[in-house]
């Protein structure tokens, strides 16, 4: 038969559990927050980088998503392919309608180019994050896939991570956040974290 602890006996028992040479920390202790951190950095970093892929991709036509024939630098619109062709669903129309406009060309590029630089090196992540969020949620209402799930799509886990990421501060840990936030512009308008 096993003793029943008071109030005080089972808190030093559970300190005594937590800081042994081999315990597990529980989920809310500052060692596991530390090891979150770098979670959060490595995602922060690798969604940057799924975006200034895409930018570097279509402006130079690396062969992946984007022949050389087609690139940016050589005449070739980033949007018309995809708003012409990958489009459907009640707003399909409408993204048609402004496939090779110029200004969606730029507005997309400068869109991909300074979400994916913001989001890698860690400055203005919350502004990349919204940001980020409203493009990948555009790019869902453009081509919503139903076929596989009724309701969710990868676009919008992403959109979900990237408002995670300026929750928690990502770019503060392997990036330059802390230092981005010290600068006078920043703290004249927080917005630009």
């Amino acid at each position: 038969m096993s003793a029943v602890l008071s109030p005080r006996q089972a808190v030093a028992a559970e300190r005594r559990r937590d800081t042994a040479p081999n315990a597990t920390p529980p989920a809310s202790s500052p060692a596991s927050a530390s090891k979150a951190r770098y979670v959060w950095a490595l995602t922060r970093i690798s969604l940057g980088w799924v975006f200034l892929w895409a930018f570097l991709d279509k402006a130079f036509g690396l062969g992946y998503a984007t022949e050389r024939a087609d690139a940016w630098v050589n005449g070739g619109s980033p949007t018309v392919g995809f708003l012409t062709f990958g489009t459907n669903g009640p707003f399909a129309g409408a993204f048609q309608s402004i496939a090779g406009a110029a200004w969606a060309d730029w507005l997309f590029m400068v869109g991909l180019a300074g979400i994916g630089v913001a989001l890698v090196l860690g400055i203005g992540t919350r502004i990349a994050a919204v940001s980020g969020a409203l493009m990948l949620v555009l790019m869902y209402a453009a081509a919503p896939v139903l076929e596989n799930n009724p309701f969710m799509d990868d676009h919008l886990v992403y959109a979900l991570v990237l408002i995670g990421l300026a929750q928690v501060g990502a770019g503060r840990t392997w990036g330059l956040g802390r230092r981005w936030e010290a600068t006078d512009l920043v703290r004249r308008y927080p917005a630009l974290r």
